[in-house]
Parts: structure tokens; sequence; C-alpha cells
């Protein structure tokens, strides 16, 4: 009997690591990020992203970005979802006498967001927060074109293996990807990875900017496909700038 219960109380203390364990995910099956105990926003949140921009009926308001974007030291990281580069003070962008400072920009393929139910290649996600702690977000879809200069040295050397990291020579200043206007598809959602936390500030620019084949088939030679598919609206409205 004492080694049944012993045997017992080790096999409770493997289930419950392996309980822990579960919480790794990846883009396998997006779908199952909501079963996880600590991502359940991912599947009873309300206001999820990324979504499907469809540009008939949407409101348009008049609410410019105002960016204050500089240059920054920056390191390159291969996370284990995606190529993340982080800005130690990259500056910031305001809207609506708000303002958020530039933390890091990441990358998914193909584009997580789709406009009138199409994707592009790659987005680029360049992530806010505000001293309140509010995360907001200003995305780039990307074409295929000319090459980035820009991304240049990131995308000729982007660290292959998980965790691993690069710096980059010189500073990064993030304003040289923006292109020439800035008008853009507005709305609430969440963070696109778990734990989906919902209260995020949206900003789908709506010119792309480009990358060339070379540089879009070297982020996908790593990562083939790091995109969570699209959410359900449950009737949030979408803005667009002017």
């Amino acid at each position: 009997m004492k080694y049944f219960v012993t045997f017992l109380c080790l096999l409770m203390t493997s289930a419950s690591f392996a309980e822990n364990k579960t919480q790794n995910w990846d883009y396998k099956n997006p779908s199952l990020w909501g079963e996880m105990p600590d991502f359940q926003t991912c599947k009873l949140g309300q206001e999820q992203s990324p979504i499907n921009i469809k540009t008939s009926h949407l409101k348009k308001i008049m609410a410019p970005l105002e960016i204050n974007y500089q240059s920054s030291n920056a390191e390159v990281i291969n996370n284990g979802h995606t190529i993340q580069v982080n800005l130690k003070n990259g500056g910031s962008f305001s809207v609506k006498n708000k303002s958020y400072e530039l933390v890091q920009f990441h990358f998914h393929t193909p584009s997580e967001e789709k406009i009138n139910d199409k994707n592009y290649p790659m987005v680029a996600h360049l992530v806010h927060k505000n001293n309140e702690g509010h995360l907001a977000v200003i995305a780039l879809l990307i074409k295929e074109g000319k090459e980035n200069k820009t991304l240049k040295e990131i995308f000729e050397h982007l660290p292959t293996e998980q965790n691993e990291k690069k710096d980059i020579h010189g500073e990064l200043d993030a304003k040289n990807l923006l292109p020439g206007q800035l008008n853009y598809y507005g709305f609430h959602g969440s963070l696109t990875t778990p734990p989906c936390s919902e209260g995020v500030l949206w900003h789908v620019i709506k010119k792309p900017i480009e990358l060339s084949k070379t540089q879009i088939q070297s982020f996908k030679s790593i990562f083939k496909s790091n995109a969570r598919p699209v959410q359900a609206l449950n009737g949030r409205s979408i803005i667009e700038s002017n």
C-alpha cells in the first residue's frame, strides 16, 4: 500500500508539471490556445485580433498619427515565434492627444490582418506602451517589391535559432520604415499571441511598405507561417482616418 501511495503522489506531481508545460504554444493549431489555463482570453475574449477589414461602410474620422520616432540602439532576437527588434529608446507616436512609446517591432507571415479577405505576404507590428501600461500597435502591411534599406542589415543576418540575439551596427530609426502616407484603419483589439490580452489600440496603415522577394524568403525560411487566423468582430466598429 505504501508503494502505491508513493506512486500515486509521483503521478500527480508529473501531471501537474505536464499541465504547466502546456503553457508552451505554437502556430500549429491556434484554436487550442484558449484551452490552456492561462490563455482563456484567446477563446472567451470579445475583442480579439487580428481581423478581416472590410473597407465598405467604415466610419471616417480626423485623428492623424503624430510620429515622433528617433534613432535608437536595437537588438534583434529570435524568440521562437518571430523575429523581434527591441529598441532602447525608439521614440513615440501620438493620437488623440495620447502618447505611446515605441518598445519593439516584429513580423508575421502572411499578414495577420486581412483587407477585404486578402492577406499580404507579411506584416510588421510596431508595439507601443503608454505611461498607464496600455498598448497600441501600428501595423505595416508588407508587399513584395524593392529591397528595404532600413531592414537590410537585419534581414541579411536574421537569427535562425530560438533565443539567438544579434545587435545591429549603428542605430535604427523606425520612422524610416513608414510609408509617406499614414492613413489607417483603426479598431480596438488584442494581442495576436497568447495571452491574447485585450484593450490594445490598433492602427493598420493603408499603404503597404515593401520588402524584396529575397528578404521575404529569408524570413519564411525561419518561420514558414506565424499568423493567427482572423477573429470575429463581435459588433466592433472600424474607423478610417482621412
